[in-house]
């Protein structure tokens, strides 16, 4: 598309008279809180960002248009950190789809992303939101943290702007009808399901040593539901739950908790908390020398995560983890994951979680041959998304839910992360009950 002189000064001069607005889109933006609608536009136009440039189609000669997508993450407060490795999947993946030629069929238009700062709150993931739309993004991706998804999915809704959810859990997130609402990964009551059901068996193989639980849980929506589907899951499996436990988000202490855990002595504990509750969980009870049969978790913060397996290896020693994990047989993962590790990260599960969702958004933009949010929700539904490293196979959207997605079981053995289960993604035999 081309414009003259003359438009892009009319163009100009209508932004410059409009009301002015603040705007707050993170630390990658040249400038962090401008003044207007106009300086905000503008400096999201000069490609700040790194990732894409957005310019002004010059004279004399056709350029595709980019394609703009809001990338939202809590990469400050309690989610920092991560929230920032979300955002940093999210780049990578922008990266490789500009390289290998944009969205070709509309002519090579690159994905420009605008981000967000969801200050791990709902509210602030909300008005992120707003600002993305009036920015005119095509589609937004976010927002790790389920209650911040739950906020960021529905006033997404509002303007019938398609939201890819990277990771957010809770399963009301695509329970309420949201048609522009599509979740990759799996839910968290598919994960408590397949944790249990995966305990019950290896607890048998072992002659059943393990009787009683204790659940320790942060107390926001991903650590209340999961806690609460775990309590309704286990005793049909005949485990007796102890106790459950919620602390808040954040924590910096557990010596009282783990004092509890002491008087309790169960056989299994479960943490479902973020990275630095749970590790400091854990590696409060190894100070105080609480050693249960099993550290078994369920979306575990840390439990399967190399920056914790480095900072407290024998902390993680033997933990067993129900959580997002990539295919190990796929050669594409350890490409990624050593590409991650250059740039001095951990390839943790937000980091590949958000990587796939983007790809994932950029397929449906492919399909849709347009920017359009509604042609992107009609392609996103219809998805056959296949060409990624999660163990999950074609995708296939429900209401919402890739019914394909699957969560992997994980153990930390001689200081690294091995899927033990199911057996044709396993990598080494589980060790239940842990090792004293």
């Amino acid at each position: 598309m081309r414009s003259s002189n003359k438009d892009i000064k009319s163009g100009l001069n209508t932004l410059a008279n409009q009301d002015d607005t603040d705007f707050t889109f993170g630390s990658n933006l040249s400038i962090e809180t401008p003044k207007s609608r106009r300086k905000f536009l503008l400096n999201s136009a000069s490609g700040a960002l790194g990732v894409s440039a957005m310019s002004f189609p010059m004279i004399g000669g056709a350029q595709a248009q980019s394609v703009k997508v809001g990338v939202l993450h809590p990469v400050t407060g309690a989610n920092a950190y991560s929230g920032q490795q979300c955002r940093l999947g999210a780049e990578m993946a922008i990266e490789d789809i500009n390289k290998r030629g944009g969205i070709k069929s509309l002519g090579g238009a690159k994905i420009e992303a605008l981000m967000g700062d969801a200050q791990s709150n709902p509210q602030a993931g909300s008005a992120e939101v707003e600002k993305m739309n009036e920015a005119g993004v095509s589609a937004i991706v976010g927002a790790y943290a389920s209650a911040i998804c739950l906020a960021t999915t529905q006033t997404a809704a509002k303007y019938n702007l398609p939201h890819v959810v990277d990771v957010g859990v809770a399963d009301q997130i695509v329970e309420r009808g949201l048609k522009n609402t599509f979740r990759f990964g799996p839910g968290y009551k598919k994960c408590a399901q397949i944790a249990v059901a995966n305990l019950h068996v290896l607890n048998t193989a072992a002659g059943k040593p393990a009787k009683t639980v204790m659940i320790i849980h942060e107390e926001s929506l991903f650590g209340t539901g999961t806690a609460n589907l775990l309590s309704s899951e286990l005793p049909g499996y005949g485990y007796e739950i102890k106790e459950v436990i919620k602390h808040a988000n954040p924590t910096r202490d557990f010596n009282n908790i783990v004092l509890r855990m002491k008087q309790v002595n169960p056989d299994i504990v479960i943490p479902a908390n973020y990275y630095n509750e749970y590790a400091l969980l854990v590696r409060t009870m190894q100070q105080q020398k609480v050693t249960p049969k099993a550290i078994y978790s369920v979306l575990g913060g840390a439990a399967s995560s190399y920056k914790f397996l480095k900072e407290f290896p024998e902390a993680a020693n033997g933990i067993i983890d129900c959580n997002h994990w990539f295919n190990p047989k796929d050669k594409r993962s350890a490409e990624l994951k050593k590409r991650v590790e250059a740039k001095g990260q951990f390839f943790s599960y937000e980091v590949f979680m958000t990587y796939t969702a983007m790809q994932l958004l950029a397929d449906a933009i492919e399909r849709a041959k347009s920017s359009d949010r509604a042609a992107i929700i009609d392609a996103l539904s219809k998805s056959t998304f296949a060409d990624h490293i999660m163990p999950y196979g074609a995708t296939q959207f429900v209401n919402g839910q890739n019914m394909g997605a699957q969560p992997l079981m994980t153990q930390v053995v001689k200081g690294d992360i091995k899927v033990i289960v199911p057996r044709e993604f396993r990598e080494v035999e589980p060790i239940f009950p842990m090792k004293a």
